[in-house]
């Protein structure tokens, strides 16, 4: 006998239990299903990100991303000083250490001034020496609408209150979607590996998987997801003095990711990183992980090949990055000149799920879409989590325009 409910959400990251708990304020007497294949929620990309809360300084203003991340940005600190959410505002640099790289921060600071961000300062080395003691660079952008938060905490939080507005609402561990039909009386049908639901709409957070979601509902994504592990190095306890905020280099928009950075922790310390090589398992941690469907996934698409062709130096760069500390503490000695070998310890990693289309481009906005009863969030990169409980809006509204 199905279970029926009136929402499911698949996926118990901060993105799928922002939007559970935004539905269920919106409608306090609807029953609502998370369903998560792991064990617990924020099992990959939100527990094994920077935990950074991010302003929106970079990101195109009216773009989607923009939006969400300023917007998200209030949301969250209210929702994290209303329920005791571990979170800082700390604030943090942007670092230019060569004169083009200069020649960008008034870009930037302009990007950040019409998504609406304040008191963004252009500074220099004496300040930057007094802010920052450690760092090296010429000129730096000081931006103090950003911190750091306990993301995996926030998630369970968010969690915890939408199952105490509605007793008939469940989050569901260990129960992977393996069906998506829908039927004929306006109802979608789930089936996992334990059991079957009656839903009236489905909204996809797959994350890492949300493409193959997206396909199981019917859906033909123009993107792919394909992934990239980022590795973490940590600063040994004796370093931590070494970083009191956020340090993040200048973009280099011939490149497709950030960069290596610092980044404090909220509970305590600082991480290095991260780098951005091809994953040949789209949840492999392990630098040597390969998963045999996930690879032929990401190379068996043509828009991969196409991305390697056209950055295929630098990812060489990151490899070496990824197996290399020597090389490792060479690029994070161009914003820390006076980094040593004995401060960086091991550290986790992450992996970022990447939407590229069909001509190897990085899908840069968030890509939400609709099939009759459902919507799929299919790419929700950084700021995502920083932006989750804004992108949630954007889902309700798209689930009442249904």
């Amino acid at each position: 006998m199905a279970q029926n409910f009136d929402f499911t959400v698949v996926g118990a990251g901060i993105v799928g239990m922002a939007t559970a708990y935004k539905l269920q304020n919106k409608y306090p007497d609807a029953k609502i299903l998370v369903l998560e294949k792991e064990v617990r929620p924020a099992f990959h990309q939100t527990g094994r990100n920077s935990g950074v809360i991010h302003s929106g300084i970079y990101y195109k203003p009216g773009s989607l991303k923009a939006k969400t991340c300023v917007e998200g940005y209030k949301q969250l600190i209210a929702f994290c000083q209303e329920h005791e959410v571990s979170h800082e505002i700390c604030g943090k640099l942007i670092v230019a250490t060569t004169e083009e790289e200069v020649a960008r921060l008034p870009h930037i600071m302009e990007r950040g001034e019409q998504n609406g961000l304040t008191d963004l300062r252009l500074i220099g080395p004496e300040e930057m020496a007094e802010v920052e003691p450690f760092v090296g660079g010429l000129q730096a952008i000081r931006v103090k609408q950003t911190g750091i938060v306990d993301y995996p905490q926030m998630t369970q939080r968010l969690g915890e209150l939408m199952m105490a507005l509605q007793k008939g609402s469940a989050i569901h561990y260990e129960e992977g979607v393996q069906s998506i039909r829908h039927l004929p009386n306006h109802q979608v049908e789930i089936k996992t590996n334990k059991n079957t639901y009656h839903t009236s709409q489905l909204i996809g957070c797959g994350g890492l998987q949300s493409d193959r979601l997206a396909q199981l509902d019917g859906l033909d994504p123009e993107v792919r997801i394909v992934p990239f592990r980022g590795d973490y190095y940590e600063l040994a306890e004796h370093a931590w003095h070494k970083v009191k905020h956020l340090i993040y280099p200048v973009p280099d928009p011939n490149f497709p990711f950030l960069g290596v950075h610092f980044t404090r922790m909220i509970q305590g310390g600082a991480e290095c990183g991260p780098n951005a090589v091809f994953s040949f398992a789209r949840e492999g941690y392990g630098k040597t992980d390969f998963n045999w469907k996930d690879t032929a996934s990401s190379l068996g698409f043509a828009g991969t090949w196409k991305l390697f062709g056209l950055h295929w130096r630098y990812g060489l760069g990151e490899y070496e990055r990824a197996f290399s500390k020597t090389k490792f503490l060479k690029a994070l000695r161009k914003l820390m000149p006076e980094l040593q070998m004995e401060d960086l310890v091991p550290g986790r990693a992450g992996i970022r799920a990447q939407a590229l289309n069909k001509e190897g481009g990085l899908v840069d906005d968030f890509v939400i879409q609709r099939n009759d009863r459902s919507v799929h969030v299919l790419n929700a990169p950084s700021p995502a989590a920083t932006a989750s409980l804004a992108i949630a809006d954007e889902i309700v509204r798209l689930v009442e325009q249904g």
